[in-house]
């Protein structure tokens, strides 16, 4: 008997992957196709893959091609399936012709020419069609459009920013055809918008993009009013658009990995969570400049208020906040501490623009504990670390644009599936602004001088 194996994504599957398919089932008597798993993909760098892992593998099955399917999960694992299934041919798309050569150590490679014309990125592409606008005044769209680049069917055409922020643009940015100071004008000119204007704009800006149909991806917080967001939610189901809160961190691979391991009991009951976030970025800003800049609560606080609330909830008994300000007039603070305290557990968040800090999380449980090392909001590793030390482990997972790019297609997914694929829920969502709009409206609020 000749076996053969051969590797794929298998998304959105379609008439190049099965005549690929039975030119690899007729090179043997045996065929044994491995589809990539959702994370192996990502390592990789296909990011925007539209269908589960389980549907990709029932709609290999459904061809009735293959005598057997496996999945692919790690780099370096097609020596141990050739050699675990006594392989003796591996194929694969002419396309990664002299990529899998190493393998002819191991059994007869063969590069299969691929159906011209057909392909799933280009099916993704044209299914995933988006023209973006994004708008604000900080040198971060810089890299936004650098990771935007990752995403198929996405494209950056217009940018709402002021003339003195112009200068801020990378050449890339620079080159788009159409650069604005008016946001109505830009709102002509796309099918999305991406917020990472002041937060007090946030409001008008939405409410505009979405009466004219536009889905809109925003920076946290999305308003300081949890009355504001409950309505601008209720009216972009109106109008059939998404609402989506821009917190990255959320998408980064090392976060959602500790999110899962506490949330699992890995360390026992959770009873303490407290996390920094702190730059001196604006320490030296002038107070006439104030105008223009995020204060350290806007800023910072969305980033250290998600482990809290996605881990322990929003249902807390009291909260304690405590911030020095540069200008109280402008509610500008360089530096903040909250303090909460849950019917099991207690929880604080050091954000500051002004002060800096280690910028470390820790999860204490019954168990253990899980330290993440700064600056935590973007890491690549994390410890479980326990009683005894011999028992402590580490976690490493590649950082990839700091989760901007998953982000995106998580965003680009709920517009055109009308499903809600964002990481973090509305109750998460809701909890952060009510921190924020306490804060503005002082309550529970001490000031230091």
């Amino acid at each position: 008997m000749v076996k053969v194996i051969t590797y794929g994504t298998y998304d959105l599957l379609h008439i190049g992957h099965i005549r690929l398919l039975e030119r690899a089932k007729a090179l043997g008597d045996y065929l044994i196709v491995g589809v990539t798993a959702d994370d192996f993909d990502m390592s990789r760098g296909k990011i925007n893959v539209q269908q589960s892992l389980a549907e990709r593998i029932e709609g290999v099955r459904a061809t009735g091609l293959a005598d057997e399917i496996i999945v692919e999960e790690y780099e370096g694992q097609k020596i141990d399936d050739i050699k675990r299934y006594d392989v003796d041919i591996f194929t694969v798309g002419s396309d990664w012709k002299g990529k899998f050569d190493y393998l002819k150590d191991y059994c007869k490679v063969v590069y299969l020419e691929r159906t011209e014309g057909v392909s799933s990125s280009e099916l993704r592409s044209e299914k995933n069609s988006m023209k973006m606008g994004i708008v604000g005044e900080s040198s971060f769209l810089n890299k936004f459009e650098r990771e935007s680049r990752y995403v198929n069917g996405l494209d950056i055409v217009a940018i709402c920013t002021s003339e003195e922020n112009k200068e801020k643009l990378s050449d890339d940015l620079k080159n788009i055809e159409f650069v604005t100071s008016s946001y109505s004008e830009m709102l002509e000119k796309v099918d999305s918008v991406y917020l990472i204007s002041k937060p007090e704009n946030h409001y008008v800006q939405i409410k505009e993009a979405l009466i004219k149909g536009k889905h809109v991806l925003c920076e946290s917080p999305i308003v300081l009013s949890v009355a504001d967001y409950i309505e601008l939610r209720n009216l972009a189901q109106e109008h059939n658009c998404v609402l989506m809160d821009a917190l990255r961190t959320a998408y980064s691979t090392a976060y959602s990995r500790l999110k899962v391991l506490a949330m699992s009991n890995v360390i026992g009951k959770i009873r303490s969570v407290d996390c920094s976030c702190t730059s001196l970025r604006d320490l030296n800003a002038n107070k006439k400049d104030l105008d223009n800049l995020w204060n350290s609560i806007c800023t910072w606080g969305p980033n250290a208020l998600l482990p809290i609330f996605q881990l322990l909830g929003t249902d807390y008994k009291n909260k304690y906040i405590t911030s020095h300000f540069v200008d109280i007039d402008k509610m500008y603070d360089d530096f903040t501490k909250i303090a909460f305290v849950y019917p099991d557990a207690v929880a604080s968040i050091k954000v500051g623009k002004g002060v800096k800090t280690e910028g470390e999380l820790i999860i204490s449980g019954t168990n253990g504990y899980i330290y993440v090392p700064a600056p935590w909001w973007k890491t690549e590793y994390f410890e479980i670390r326990r009683e005894d030390p011999s028992q402590n482990k580490r976690y490493f997972y590649q950082l990839d644009g700091e989760g901007i790019r998953y982000e995106l297609v998580s965003f680009i997914k709920a517009v055109h599936r009308g499903i809600d694929y964002s990481y973090i829920s509305d109750v998460v969502t809701k909890g952060i602004i009510k921190v924020l709009e306490d804060f503005y409206i002082r309550k529970d609020l001490k000031i230091i001088i």
